[in-house]
């Protein structure tokens, strides 16, 4: 009797576990037919298609997130990854870098408060006892994808009533435009890190997924008036540098 295609296509036990099996159909799926940013079918429909549990199923399409080769966004499903967007190190704002590349920038505001600026902010900022700081929190994405979580601090006596601002706009062209501060200089640090719970999901990646923070300071003139720490999901961003071997005569 002739085979169904749900039938033919349920996954056999041997050698080969059926996790190992729905991996490589999964990853032959991503390189050969969907485009990128296209959603792969939902669990319950590999689930009925293979003959495979859930847990089966997870941890196959886990391994490819944690390879770069599909991303999560929480409550809407799992989709093909396209390439790392490139970047070189340059003074610009998220929404400047993304369009530079092609990319449409979008911003979603998490949260915003205004709160006495704790020990490091004030260092950072070089702010008094008792000062205010607004404090901005901000998912990024490029193309629609999550690409960053950014977290800044911006003094409020420099900013007032900045909490007010479209929030969802470059804040650098909102400094220039509203407050007449136009970002001139910073000092950055890049890092590796793994993501906690609480970010992975945000970014839509596993926790201990690999992640670049960068933590910045930005100024206008001689006015700190940023501190901001971003985290970029390593599957989806990438740095270049352009280095130079300074010869003296």
């Amino acid at each position: 009797m002739r085979q169904t295609q749900d039938e033919s296509s349920l996954l056999a036990a041997g050698p080969v576990s059926k996790q190992t099996q729905l991996r490589s159909i999964l990853q032959d799926l991503v390189e050969k037919t969907l485009a990128p940013h296209a959603a792969i079918p939902p669990e319950r429909k590999l689930m009925a298609k293979y003959g495979v549990s859930r847990s089966t199923v997870r941890e196959a399409i886990r391994q490819l997130v944690e390879e770069g080769l599909l991303y999560r966004i929480q409550g809407k499903g799992t989709f093909v990854a396209g390439e790392r967007v490139q970047s070189d190190l340059h003074l610009a704002s998220f929404t400047e870098d993304m369009r530079r590349r092609g990319l449409v920038p979008a911003t979603l505001l998490l949260s915003t408060s205004l709160i006495e600026a704790p020990l490091d902010v004030r260092a950072a900022l070089g702010l008094g006892a008792g000062a205010r700081v607004q404090v901005v929190e901000r998912l990024r994405l490029a193309g629609g994808t999550p690409m960053a979580l950014e977290r800044g601090y911006y003094p409020a006596d420099l900013l007032p009533n900045l909490g007010e601002q479209d929030l969802t706009r470059s804040l650098y062209a909102t400094f220039a435009t509203e407050y007449g501060l136009r970002i001139d200089n910073a000092e950055q640090a890049v890092w590796a890190d793994a993501a906690g719970s609480d970010t992975a999901e945000t970014l839509g990646v596993t926790a201990g997924a690999p992640l670049i923070v960068f933590r910045r300071t930005s100024s206008a003139g001689s006015a700190a008036i940023e501190y901001v720490t971003s985290w970029y999901r390593g599957d989806r961003y990438q740095i270049h540098m352009t280095l130079n071997l300074q010869h003296q005569p």
